[in-house]
Order: C-alpha cells, then sequence, then structure tokens
C-alpha cells in the first residue's frame, strides 16, 4: 500500500522557517519524480515545486522562488520542503504527492497525481 505521511507543520511567525517531511513507503520511492502542493483555506491547490527522481532538477513556484528548497533522501524514502522567508500568504495545509503526469499544472487537481498524505498545516501569522 502507498504511504505518504507529512510532518514539520506548525505555527511561525512571519521571516520564520519550517523544514516539512514526507515519509514514503509502499513503492520505489528513488525512481519517481515527486511533489509538494498546497491549499489555502477556502482556496484549491496550488503546485509549489516538483524534484525528479535522483533529486538533480528541482522546479519551483514564481511564488515560492528563492525562499523554499525541495529536496530528498532516496536513502531514507523521504522528501523535504525547507521554507524560509515564510510569509501569511503561505499559510496552508502542504502535501507530498506523486504526480501523474508532467508538467504539474500551476492549479493541479487531485486527479494529476497518483497518491497523497494527509497534509500538515502550515501557519504564519504574528
Amino acid at each position: 500500500e502507498v504511504q505518504l505521511v507529512e510532518s514539520g507543520g506548525g505555527l511561525v511567525q512571519p521571516g520564520g522557517s519550517l523544514r516539512l517531511s514526507c515519509a514514503a513507503s509502499g513503492f520505489t520511492f528513488s525512481s519517481y519524480t515527486m511533489s509538494w502542493v498546497r491549499q489555502a483555506p477556502g482556496k484549491g491547490l496550488e503546485w509549489v515545486s516538483v524534484i525528479n527522481s535522483d533529486g538533480g532538477s528541482t522546479t519551483y513556484a514564481d511564488s515560492v522562488k528563492g525562499r523554499f528548497t525541495i529536496s530528498r533522501d532516496n536513502a531514507k524514502n523521504t522528501l523535504y520542503l525547507q521554507m524560509n522567508s515564510l510569509k501569511p500568504e503561505d499559510t496552508a495545509v502542504y502535501y507530498c504527492a506523486n504526480p501523474s503526469q508532467l508538467p504539474v499544472r500551476p492549479r493541479p487537481s487531485w486527479t494529476d497525481f497518483g497518491a497523497w498524505g494527509q497534509g500538515t498545516q502550515v501557519s504564519v501569522s504574528s
């Protein structure tokens, strides 16, 4: 059974940092491109970042470029998202997801992914 379990979210002040993790199991993690997406309250999904199977290629949404860094450790079957200089507009539930089509659309739907986790809440507020 494919499982993706996110962790690391929380409440942080503007300008702060968080590191999200996503533990993968039930599939050959190292063979798959992975992504982070987010959903703000009352809004649809927003693509955040994608990383290829060996971690050698990454892409970011303009809204997070220069502030967020996606990475992976294939030996640990884990995906990461380092988030720096957080803004209130980054408040959302963050999901790791396995895209079933590339490139990931800026405003994807759940059907664009083969699997996703339960999400982790990130709240940025003073």
